[in-house]
């Protein structure tokens, strides 16, 4: 079953990346058809490659593991300006994303 969660995060990492599993293979220095293997459920990374995917893919190891977390980098980005706000400011932007939740459930 992990596994198989595994692989199907790791695949959405990559396509939200827009790159192909055999170029990231032979970026991360492994061959053409390492990626594809891990998203087959052939095979696991090592502990050292899987730090090597993630920091490929711009994601923490924790982050990796998120599922809720569709766009880890996008994530990333908002919290670390949203740090740089005000209290007010902050304010206003959470009335915002509760709005726009709001909206959604409509």
């Amino acid at each position: 079953m992990y596994e198989t969660e595994f692989a199907r995060r790791l695949e959405q990492l990559r396509k939200r990346k827009g790159v192909s599993a055999r170029d990231m293979s032979l970026s991360l220095g492994q061959n053409a058809g390492y990626i594809n293997s891990i998203e087959n459920n052939k095979s696991l990374p090592r502990m050292e490659n899987f730090f090597n995917i993630c920091e490929y893919l711009g994601v923490t190891p924790a982050e990796f593991f998120d599922g809720d977390n569709r766009d880890p980098e996008k994530t990333t980005l908002v919290f670390e300006q949203f740090k740089r706000l005000n209290e007010d400011q902050a304010v206003h932007i959470l009335a915002l994303i509760n709005d726009l939740l709001n909206k959604k459930s409509k």
